[in-house]
């Protein structure tokens, strides 16, 4: 009785060795005390202004009249209908600016700002410090980008691009926003594509089973980031099975069809 609990535990053991090895590969952030033992960034990330970014500029300051000529608006006509007549209102709506290929903007009265590459804040500033010889009292300045936006393609339950109102995400919230990765998606061989301001490409691959992971410069996403999940060899068997299953399924019904043509002929 003995041997045969010996013989079927060493039968047993591959199968264990491998159940422990797959299971290493399915939870993100392995290796926590590897990050507490770093050294913590000190400075919250903040987004930088890069080329084909939509922007809004609001100026304002206590005398509306001062900053009107710096806020571009247009006129959005909006019909309010009466029992006699219709009469026509126009708000005005903040215009974006697109920011060209040099990272400049064209402001009114200020003229051309090269905003490529400095973060809202930094932007804000220097407005303000433009601003100056023609408002005397200090003005607040807003910026804000209209089309912060990231994509997520690959082995997720819902691939899409979402649009991020706060101007701030990192790898693990755009994964939930897409639902998570299916179990067939490797979490060791998440790949980064990000375009840098001069229009150059990038692939980083990035490691989610490991917790340093947290830690890297690309941790935090840019706008316009492409996140693809790379699926595991199982999803690429599936998907050969499936297609030479359609295909025989089609020779199949095309030799049944042929076979029943022939003997109605020779009948």
């Amino acid at each position: 009785m003995r041997r045969l609990n010996k013989k079927l535990g060493l039968l047993l053991l591959p199968f264990l060795l491998v159940a422990c090895q797959s299971y290493k590969k399915v939870p993100y952030l392995q290796d926590v005390e590897v990050v507490e033992q770093a050294t913590q960034q000190e400075n919250l990330y903040d987004a930088k202004i890069m080329p084909k970014d939509l922007l809004t500029i609001v100026v304002s300051c206590t005398s509306p009249e001062l900053a009107l000529p710096f806020n571009l608006t247009i006129a959005s006509p909006s019909g309010i209908a009466s029992s006699n007549s219709t009469f026509t209102t126009a708000q005005p709506m903040l215009q974006p600016y697109l920011v060209d290929n040099e990272g400049k903007i064209n402001f009114p009265v200020l003229g051309e700002l090269k905003l490529g590459g400095l973060t809202k804040k930094q932007a804000e500033q220097m407005i303000v410090d433009k601003l100056k010889p023609y408002i005397t009292e200090t003005p607040i300045v807003t910026v804000r980008m209209v089309n912060y936006k990231i994509s997520v393609i690959g082995e997720v339950t819902r691939p899409g691009t979402f649009t991020i109102s706060n101007e701030k995400v990192n790898l693990l919230e755009a994964l939930a926003m897409a639902g998570d990765m299916t179990v067939y998606g490797l979490r060791d061989n998440v790949r980064l594509i990000r375009e840098d301001s001069s229009g150059k490409q990038q692939i980083i691959t990035l490691d989610l089973n490991k917790a340093e992971t947290i830690l890297s410069p690309y941790y935090w996403l840019q706008q316009n980031d492409i996140i693809y999940v790379t699926p595991n060899k199982a999803k690429a068997r599936n998907s050969d099975i499936g297609n030479s299953t359609s295909l025989w399924f089609s020779a199949t019904s095309i030799l049944v069809s042929l076979a029943s043509l022939l003997f109605n002929i020779l009948k």
